[in-house]
C-alpha cells in the first residue's frame, strides 16, 4: 500500500517538530513546510519578531527537518496573511471589537491556503502541532476533541474549521502532555526540545496594538469621552483601539472606586465605564456560526461555553434566533463578554461549534 502523504506546518517550535517525528514513525510520507507570513522587513526586524513564523523559525524548522530526514520547503503566504489576519485585526479594533487573529490565521491561512496548496502537490493530509484531536463521530461528522492535557488544550482557537478541512487534518500531539512532547524531542535529539512557547501576537511583538493600528491605517486615532452607564462624561480616553471590555488598568480615571470598561461605542467614539458588577452578563449573541459535531442547531441545547481562550468554560443553553445568529444564556453571569472574541461550545470533551460574539 502506498504511504499516505502529509504536509506538516513547521514553526520551528517543539510541538510541530515532534508532530513531524510522530507522523514519520506512524509510516506517513512527511513533508515539512514553514509558512512565510511576515511582510517585507529587514533581517533585524525579522530576527526580533521571532514569534511562530519569523526567520529564526525557518532556521529551526530546517534543522529539525534535516534531523528527521524529511524534505522541507518555505511557502509564501504573505498576501493571504495580510488580507485575512492583519487587515481583519485592524478593522475589528476600529469597530470597537476585540479580534482573535490566531483564529483567523488558523481558518484562512493555515487551513484554507496551506491545505489547498498541499492537496495541489499531491498530499492527502495536512498536520499541525496543535494540542487537539480530530475525531469522526458516529453520525459521520468530524469534530475536535479536547487534548489529553487540559492546560494546553487549543480546540478553542480551531472551532472554525470546516468538515472538509477536518477530514484532511491530523493533529498528532493532541494525545500527549507538553512534558511528554519535550521528552520525546530530547530522545530524538531535537535542539528545540527546550525552546519556549511563543506568547504574543506574532505580528505585534511589543504588544502595542494601538501603535500598530495607527501605523497601518490612514486614520488618526481620535481621542474621545469616557462616559458612565448613566451617560455622564467622566474623562477623556486615548482612542477606542486602546481598550477592551473588562479592562481596568491604564484608564487613568480617579473616581474613588475601581472602574472597568463595559462597552465600546465606535459610532460616538465613547468608552463606557462601570463598576465590577456591570462587567458581568448572563447572555450573549453570536454570529458567523460554524458547527462541528452537529450539522445545525435545532431547538435548545445544553452545552459548556468558553468566551475566551483562558476561560474555564461555563454552563449555558444555546438556541438559534436567526439564520446565522444564536443566543447563549448562562446559568451564572460571566465576566467581560467581549464582542469580536470567539465563543466556543462544548459537549463534554467535544466541540459542538462556535461563533463570533456580537
Amino acid at each position: 500500500m502506498e504511504k499516505k502523504k502529509v504536509v506538516i506546518g513547521m514553526s520551528g517550535g517543539v510541538d510541530s517538530s515532534v508532530a513531524a517525528s510522530l507522523l514519520k514513525e506512524q509510516g506517513y510520507d512527511v513533508i515539512g513546510v514553514t509558512m512565510q507570513i511576515w511582510q517585507d522587513e529587514d533581517n533585524e526586524t525579522k530576527e526580533e519578531q521571532g514569534g511562530c513564523c519569523g526567520l529564526s523559525a525557518v532556521d529551526d524548522a530546517r534543522r529539525v527537518a534535516e534531523t528527521l530526514e524529511i524534505p522541507y520547503y518555505v511557502m509564501n503566504f504573505k498576501k493571504e496573511f495580510k488580507e485575512k489576519v492583519m487587515d481583519y485585526f485592524v478593522a475589528e479594533y476600529q469597530q470597537g471589537r476585540t479580534p482573535n487573529p490566531c483564529i483567523a490565521c488558523n481558518r484562512y491561512v493555515k487551513w484554507e491556503s496551506l491545505l489547498k496548496r498541499s492537496l495541489d502537490i499531491g498530499a492527502d493530509y495536512i498536520a499541525t502541532g496543535h494540542y487537539a484531536r480530530v475525531v469522526q463521530l458516529e453520525n459521520g461528522r468530524y469534530t475536535l476533541k479536547k487534548s489529553a492535557t487540559a492546560a494546553k488544550d487549543q480546540t478553542y482557537a480551531l472551532y472554525n474549521l470546516t468538515q472538509y478541512q477536518l477530514s484532511h487534518t491530523i493533529m498528532p500531539v493532541g494525545e500527549y502532555t507538553k512534558d511528554q512532547i519535550r521528552e520525546m524531542a530530547k530522545e530524538i535529539n531535537l535542539r528545540v526540545a527546550n525552546k519556549p512557547d511563543s506568547q504574543e501576537i506574532c505580528f505585534i511583538p511589543d504588544n502595542d496594538y494601538a501603535k500598530f493600528i495607527e501605523e497601518n491605517t490612514d486614520t488618526k486615532i481620535q481621542k474621545g469621552n469616557f462616559v458612565n452607564t448613566a451617560g455622564e462624561v467622566v474623562g477623556k480616553h486615548k482612542g477606542i483601539t486602546h481598550y477592551t471590555i473588562g479592562q481596568r488598568k491604564g484608564l487613568n480615571l480617579s473616581l474613588g472606586h475601581p472602574v472597568f470598561v463595559v462597552e465600546i461605542r465606535p459610532e460616538t467614539n465613547e468608552v463606557v465605564i462601570g463598576t465590577s458588577n456591570e462587567v458581568f452578563s448572563d447572555k450573549l449573541y453570536a454570529n458567523q456560526l460554524n458547527f462541528m459535531s452537529i450539522e445545525d442547531l435545532e431547538g435548545d441545547m445544553k452545552v459548556t461555553a468558553k468566551i475566551r481562550y483562558s476561560h474555564q468554560g461555563a454552563d449555558c443553553i444555546i438556541r438559534k434566533v436567526g439564520e446565522d445568529k444564536l443566543e447563549c444564556v448562562f446559568t451564572e453571569p460571566q465576566r467581560a463578554i467581549t464582542p469580536g472574541q470567539a465563543v466556543v461550545f462544548y459537549d463534554g470533551e467535544y466541540v459542538v461549534g462556535g461563533g463570533t460574539i456580537i
